[in-house]
């Protein structure tokens, strides 16, 4: 019990430092939504990638990050309920969670161009939320260099796209 009161901090301060807003004030939508290459479907982190959109049909870098940022604010949003609930959150939350985050960032990387680094970085960073939220302690899984590599790179590729995010 100790650890998960312990990891419980350690994944919401990670998870909000890595995941902040991608800066974007642009809220409008897109007109007819975003496009989604693959059926909503629990994905895991061991099956392959969707295929990325067409250049020609290909969301803008500041978009995917724009999308982004939608998925960090749902993820920080149940994260902060979780620690308001006076209830130590369970690893099945946290599994919820970041599997939640994982097919999120998945999604949205695949209206991207094939060649963008913010797509790379997106699957990137959706594939260590998945290793994340299957493993036996989420939480504590989430909490490694390689989750928080991923959320700097995804950082880097989204200042690079002109959109100041921290991931």
């Amino acid at each position: 019990m100790n650890r998960i009161r312990a990891s419980l901090p350690v994944l919401a301060c990670a998870a909000l430092l890595m995941l902040t807003a991608c800066g974007g004030e642009d809220e409008a939508p897109t007109a007819g939504g975003s496009p989604s290459a693959t059926p909503p479907s629990a994905a895991t982190s061991a099956s392959p990638a969707p295929p990325t959109a067409d250049a020609a049909d290909a969301v803008s870098d500041k978009e995917l990050c724009q999308s982004a940022k939608q998925a960090s604010d749902k993820m920080k949003e149940d994260l902060v309920a979780a620690v308001s609930s006076g209830s130590e959150p369970s690893p099945a939350l946290f599994q919820k969670i970041l599997s939640g985050l994982q097919n999120e960032v998945t999604r949205v990387a695949a209206t991207g161009a094939a060649d963008s680094k913010v797509v790379a970085a997106l699957e990137q960073f959706g594939a260590e939320a998945g290793k994340a939220a299957n493993a036996t302690d989420p939480a504590a899984a989430a909490d490694n260099p390689a989750f928080e590599k991923a959320g700097a790179s995804l950082t880097k590729a989204c200042k690079a796209a002109g959109v100041n995010v921290t991931f």
